[in-house]
């Protein structure tokens, strides 16, 4: 099973579930497949955006749990 941490990279969760797309747009990235997207883990990323880690990941998570 694929799981989902801070440390993850945003590349690897758009890889493994494509279907995550909608959240990260959600939130203001739109920018997934630019240069940052496969550099950068999730907690930057959310960071830069203004999103608390931690809950972005529990949704990331619930939102797996029902595919």
């Amino acid at each position: 099973m694929f799981e989902i941490t801070k440390d993850t990279m945003i590349s690897e969760i758009l890889e493994y579930a494509p279907e995550t797309m909608p959240a990260f747009q959600n939130i203001g990235m739109h920018c997934l497949g630019c240069a940052l997207s496969s550099a950068e883990t999730l907690e930057q990323a959310c960071y830069a955006h203004g999103v608390d880690p931690d809950a972005f990941i529990e949704e990331l998570r619930a939102f797996l749990e029902t595919l």
